[in-house]
């Protein structure tokens, strides 16, 4: 996804969004100090009625936002800003598939430490959890909107269920040409870092189709290009001269061989060339794509995502290759990471083993081969009649301005075949009211005309009767997900200080320790839920409770 306009900021929201009610009730901005930090029109208190199963999660944190230019930390998120305190009733995000910050949460738990709050972003960790939407024909997306009752002061949970159509038969895929940029700094010497990316590699190219081609970059303190584009079979030999299909693999199998780690880190020389080298080698007919591979800690030249995207803007622009990022290590560039993916039109996910690279390397990278959906934006519209407020959890740096939804120039999210996308907002509904709750459009450019397109999909106020602890379970996963993120931003482990940069939680939210019974209590028990409720089985212990 691509820088947007600096522009037309009076509309855009951090976090936390209100509706005014019928009466056209003005509502104030937020001060900075501690405190709960739900923003409610009626001013009333927002405790939880006794029974109640899940109360609304806090409200989504800003992760990314100072003032323009400015740059977080390798590892931190940007300040806090002051929130501005819209009202109205529009929601307006581009779309985003990112998982690492779950995945890099999962690792740093394993290993016995809480993650940095400032790493954690709910919508990574809704959309870690992929949903069993309905799917579209074509290309585009199928738009599903359901909610339940959380029981707690009037407050709702409403999910937004976006979902593309799945991968193309092999034979209906284009050839793939993929540049990997890789980190040989020092850094990638730590087990888990370089060995698990020479083993990835080993599992894609084995992988890979005849007719896809690969190029292998890397960068410590410079940068170099060790293999050209590289065809793997028949259809034009090694790089395009002779050769047959085993001649491609073993010569990228040998590049990826005598990879080591050595010096400093200039990821910026790394991305520069990695985009150079797949201008050069870009095959017409071909999807290029850039496959960053790093711990994302750089050090050495410029390290601001900004800066180093900057240097390739034309690539990006001209050619339209895109930027998938892959993090490994136990100390990580997270907020570095998902920028570059942010601004470079990409992905970020993160691999801390063999099977997370398998899974990446085997199935989500392919995925990531095609398109479904340049710039998909969604928008929704909560109607004053019935909402009284609402907020988005997390997609705190993916705001676009309610005015810029249909304005097709401003960047939005590219989205992959078989994907879903979960928006997660919190509700409050006007008492007694009924009818018409919400609309949710999402508007996507075809990914070879450049068409716009656009779906809706609504949800009326009986859409919410049912309670949470009856509702769909993929519904109830995500929401204990959303939890999850919520109860780790806030969490300090045993006698230490919560961080009080971030906002305090929403009055009621569940402990830990109440969150670990309700995910074991999930009426899902798969592999992916099973790993949450490990997680947040650690969390709590790591904290007391």
């Amino acid at each position: 996804m691509g820088t947007r306009r600096s522009g037309r900021t009076g509309r855009m929201r951090r976090g936390v969004l209100a509706v005014a009610v019928a009466g056209g009730l003005a509502l104030a901005g937020c001060s900075g100090g501690g405190g709960s930090d739900v923003h409610r029109a009626t001013g009333d208190s927002g405790q939880k009625r006794d029974g109640a199963p899940l109360p609304a999660p806090a409200p989504a944190l800003p992760n990314g936002g100072t003032s323009a230019g400015a740059s977080a930390a390798p590892g931190e998120q940007g300040d806090d800003e002051r929130r501005e305190f819209a009202p109205d009733h529009l929601s307006t995000f581009a779309l985003d598939v990112d998982t690492a910050s779950y995945g890099f949460a999962r690792r740093t738990l394993a290993e016995g430490r809480l993650p940095d709050p400032s790493t954690v972003r709910p919508e990574e960790f809704v959309n870690s959890f992929r949903q069993d939407y309905p799917r579209p024909d074509g290309d585009g997306f199928s738009v599903s909107v359901d909610g339940a009752r959380t029981d707690d002061e009037g407050w709702s949970l409403v999910r937004v269920g976006l979902a593309t159509r799945g991968e193309p038969a092999e034979t209906e895929r284009p050839p793939a040409a993929l540049t990997f940029v890789i980190d040989v700094s020092g850094s990638m010497a730590e087990p888990g870092r370089l060995d698990l990316v020479k083993q990835s590699l080993r599992l894609m190219t084995d992988r890979l189709r005849p007719d896809d081609s690969i190029a292998l970059v890397t960068f410590s303190d410079t940068a170099k290009t060790v293999l050209p584009m590289t065809r793997l079979g028949r259809a034009g030999g090694v790089g395009g001269v002779g050769g047959d299909a085993r001649d491609g693999r073993a010569r990228v199998h040998r590049a990826i061989h005598h990879l080591e780690p050595t010096q400093s880190t200039n990821l910026e020389a790394g991305i520069t060339t990695g985009y150079d080298t797949a201008v050069r080698g870009q095959r017409d007919g071909a999807t290029n794509r850039v496959v960053l591979l790093s711990d994302a800690l750089a050090n050495t030249g410029e390290t601001s995502a900004d800066g180093i995207l900057d240097r390739i803007s034309d690539a990006r622009r001209e050619h339209g290759i895109t930027l998938f990022g892959v993090g490994v290590g136990s100390d990580y560039g997270d907020a570095l990471m998902e920028r570059l993916a942010d601004k470079g039109d990409g992905h970020t996910t993160y691999v801390s083993n063999e099977e997370d690279a398998r899974e990446v390397f085997c199935e989500q990278l392919p995925a990531h081969i095609e398109l479904r959906a340049r710039d998909a934006k969604a928008q929704v519209s909560f109607d004053p009649e019935t909402v009284e407020q609402f907020r988005l959890i997390g997609y705190d740096n993916r705001e676009v301005a309610d005015e810029d939804f249909r304005d097709d120039s401003v960047d939005g999210g590219e989205i992959g075949p078989g994907h879903t996308v979960t928006a997660l907002y919190a509700v409050r509904t006007v008492p007694g009211a009924g009818g018409h709750l919400a609309t949710a459009s999402v508007r996507w450019l075809d990914p070879e005309s450049r068409a716009p397109h656009e779906e809706s999909g609504r949800i009326e106020t009986s859409g919410l009767d049912g309670s949470l602890g009856e509702a769909d379970a993929g519904l109830q996963v995500v929401a204990v997900a959303a939890y999850f993120a919520d109860g780790l931003r806030a969490a300090a482990p045993p006698g230490g200080r919560v961080n009080r940069d971030l906002p305090e939680p929403v009055p009621a939210t569940p402990s830990l320790t109440e969150l670990s019974e309700r995910a074991h209590a999930l009426p899902t028990r798969t592999k992916q839920v099973r790993e949450l409720t490990s997680s947040i089985d650690e969390a709590a212990r790591l904290t007391g409770g």
